[in-house]
């Protein structure tokens, strides 16, 4: 999402938020509309603390398994945001939130971030890097991305600077015993 429309947002939710309230103020009345923002937020606490730990246990078990919790990870993320937008007073947002709780919907905007976003984690025996996402052939076999470059210990050598003020250490990289000032 560009960062232009984020001000947008910020000026049309409320706006939104401001109309929805007086129609459904209008329907039934001040009061009725006040308990309805008020009873979303209790349902939307409750739907947090318990899909919220739902998935800290899925990222547990996944974790204790040793495999990346990615798919847990996201639907915590979006957890987290339902509990925001319900905690955030407004029909239009609890709307949002409401929506954010339904397993289904995670997943179809899990499928479409998962389509634009590549994840990158460091694990492995190797302790290289794992792919996941368009990069990913499908097959176990990893594409390389042309800007990315995969050292293992042996191929990285620290090499410092001989003629840095800030070196320190003696020709074969052993500490001097040298204090700069």
């Amino acid at each position: 999402m560009p960062f232009a429309v984020i001000p947008f947002l910020l000026l049309i939710i409320p706006v939104l938020e401001i109309a929805v309230f007086i129609v459904v103020g209008n329907l039934i009345g001040l009061w009725p509309t006040l308990a309805l923002v008020v009873l979303t937020a209790l349902i939307g606490s409750i739907l947090l603390k318990r899909q919220g730990l739902g998935t800290l246990r899925r990222i547990q078990a996944e974790t204790n398994a040793g495999r990346v919790p990615g798919r847990e990870l996201v639907d915590g993320a979006m957890i987290m945001a339902a509990g925001i937008l319900l905690l955030t007073p407004g029909l239009v947002t609890d709307t949002l939130g409401f929506l954010l709780f339904v397993p289904q919907i995670r997943s179809q905007i899990r499928r479409f971030l998962g389509n634009r976003v590549v994840v990158m984690a460091r694990g492995g025996a190797s302790g290289g890097f794992a792919r996941s996402g368009p990069a990913d052939a499908g097959d176990g076999q990893r594409r390389r991305a042309p800007d990315v470059v995969d050292l293992s210990g042996e191929d990285y050598h620290r090499r410092p600077d001989p003629s840095s003020p800030w070196h320190g250490d003696d020709e074969e990289g052993r500490p001097s015993g040298r204090t700069l000032h």
